[in-house]
């Protein structure tokens, strides 16, 4: 099984849309791959540079109801495609959550409480998470510092994620 993590984006920001994570202008790309240089362009943070920062990502961390907007599968893709194989955050848009499962990648809510512990903690450092879908468990490193938070997948999550997305697990089952 895929392993889950590596060194960590945090965006401090709710309602990060498709539209931010991979622009409409790009979506007549044919591959995944080819997606992967426009990950995040048109997000507006202060200091975020996205070919800077996104650069050598593994996870991300955000706020509340990320991937709003259109519904479409290019915005895990293009996450997928610059090796981000898991986002945490307190809450996703629908569709765009159970594409991420779809894709066997993780969409992990957590409280705002929590989040705002890992914002604080770790933000401002090389932070690297990993995580054990297994036992539910986050682990956070940067610095001197180490954190474990629990997190949930559901039984049909947890099987999509181990299958490698909803393709290969239909093939193993069906």
């Amino acid at each position: 099984m895929k392993t889950f993590g590596g060194t960590v984006l945090f965006l401090d920001r709710s309602d990060i849309n498709t539209d931010e994570i991979i622009p409409a202008r790009y979506l007549t790309e044919n591959s995944r791959e080819a997606l992967g240089p426009y990950i995040l362009e048109d997000l507006k943070l202060p200091g975020f540079d996205p070919r800077r920062d996104t650069a050598g990502k593994g996870a991300i961390v955000t706020r509340a109801n990320f991937g709003c907007g259109s519904s479409r599968e290019h915005a895990p893709w293009t996450l997928e495609a610059n090796g981000i194989n898991i986002v945490i955050g307190e809450s996703f848009a629908r569709i765009f959550r159970q594409n991420m499962y779809n894709c066997g990648m993780i969409a992990a809510e957590l409280p705002p409480e929590t989040l705002d512990e890992l914002f604080r903690e770790f933000a401002a450092l090389p932070a690297v998470l990993s995580a054990d879908t297994e036992r539910g468990l986050l682990y956070f490193k940067g610095g001197d510092r180490e954190k474990t938070v629990p997190f949930t997948l559901k039984d049909f999550e947890r099987a999509l994620v181990e299958a490698g997305g909803w393709v290969e697990y239909a093939a193993k089952k069906y």
